[in-house]
């Protein structure tokens, strides 16, 4: 760590992320978006928005969960091709996959209908899962031990 208040987050430094943690993550922002597209007092073009942007954050958070000492950038680049080939899946309208869809959770997984706002929604919520990432282990070297950077 430099001698100053910011710590090195720059390769090489370890990560090793709670798993534990994560799935508790992945149930919060599984109950979240749901009940946002069920019960929201939002307007169904900003619950939809929303909702996408954290279903690609649940999406960061199970490559968190699932490569627990990757790079926030391997997890986030991860996620990012993830979300980018299910939206672009949606183009594709075979029997069999539109028979998946037709099932709660083949629907929440597959989507239905492309849309290029999608992609600007996976992009902000997998930017968050980063975003919070980087603040968490910035949080956690200050209150560690100087000689890494403890658990995420």
């Amino acid at each position: 760590m430099n001698n100053n208040t910011t710590p090195n987050l720059h390769p090489p430094f370890q990560i090793r992320r709670n798993r534990l943690a994560y799935a508790a993550l992945i149930a919060v922002v599984i109950v979240l978006g749901i009940t946002l597209r069920k019960n929201t007092l939002l307007p169904p073009w900003c619950a939809k928005t929303a909702g996408d942007a954290l279903w690609a954050l649940c999406v960061y958070f199970v490559y968190g969960f699932c490569r627990p000492s990757a790079s926030p950038r391997a997890i986030a680049f991860g996620a990012l091709l993830f979300s980018f080939a299910i939206e672009f899946s949606e183009l594709y309208h075979a029997p069999w996959i539109n028979h998946l869809r037709g099932y709660r959770l083949g629907a929440l997984i597959l989507g239905f209908k492309f849309h290029w706002v999608n992609l600007l929604c996976y992009l902000l919520g997998i930017a968050l899962g980063v975003v919070g990432e980087w603040w968490w282990i910035i949080k956690g070297n200050k209150s560690s031990s100087p000689k890494g950077l403890g658990q995420i």
